[in-house]
């Protein structure tokens, strides 16, 4: 079957609501029909990027609490204490988001079952994945073994088209006006329109059809 449903979903890595999208996103990806670009935002990368400290942990784990509420994602009391609560994370998707082009570039079908392993890193296991070492562990324990030796030693290739694809989902953001991440965007035509995110956190198959229906 043709993909006559085509969508874009720009999203962070470290994003905690993208994180809670991923089931939705999930079935999305394995939908018959229907194709979505992943597009990284760069949103917690590069000049992005802090250090994570008391109020900002208190503040993650309270919005954490809504999106476990609204998601079923889990959240975990060693995400709480061994991320949110070491003293020493850093809120940084560079790495994340370099792993995930390295693993586009070999083994592009299985981008976004990374990226929900590099989530669950963070949220489940408690491991800080703004670390570099984290993120080559996830891609070992993947077996993704050519993405885990470019991201471990990155090429000028890889580094510029990481640069390009997070240029690339923050225009996106501004053609369509989008507010934050997570944002999945329907293309009909030359046409874009924002899916509401409140989407993101319910019922898939509503979605779904909803989303067949607007291109028909």
């Amino acid at each position: 079957m043709p993909d006559n449903v085509q969508l874009t979903y720009l999203f962070d890595p470290l994003c905690g609501w993208c994180y809670g999208a991923s089931p939705v996103l999930d079935q999305l990806m394995r939908e018959d029909g229907i194709a979505v670009t992943m597009a990284p935002t760069g949103l917690f990368a590069g000049g992005g990027a802090f250090a994570l400290d008391a109020g900002f942990a208190a503040h993650a784990w309270e919005a954490d609490q809504r999106i476990g509420q609204l998601s079923g994602q889990p959240f975990s009391p060693a995400y709480r204490k061994n991320v949110l609560e070491s003293g020493t994370a850093r809120v940084d998707s560079g790495p994340a988001t370099l792993a995930l082009t390295a693993v586009r570039l070999s083994a592009p079908e299985r981008e976004f079952e990374t990226l929900h392993a590099i989530q669950r890193a963070r949220y489940v296991d408690g491991r800080d994945n703004g670390n570099p070492e984290v993120i080559g562990d996830v891609l070992a324990s993947l077996h993704l073994d050519e993405a885990a030796t470019r991201f471990a030693a990155p090429d000028n290739e890889l580094l510029s088209i990481t640069r390009a694809r997070i240029e690339h989902g923050q225009a996106e953001m501004r053609r369509v006006n989008a507010s934050g991440v997570p944002t999945l965007v329907l293309h009909d035509g030359e046409h874009r329109r924002v899916i509401s995110s409140n989407v993101l956190y319910g019922d898939a198959d509503g979605l779904i059809a909803s989303l067949r229906a607007d291109v028909h």
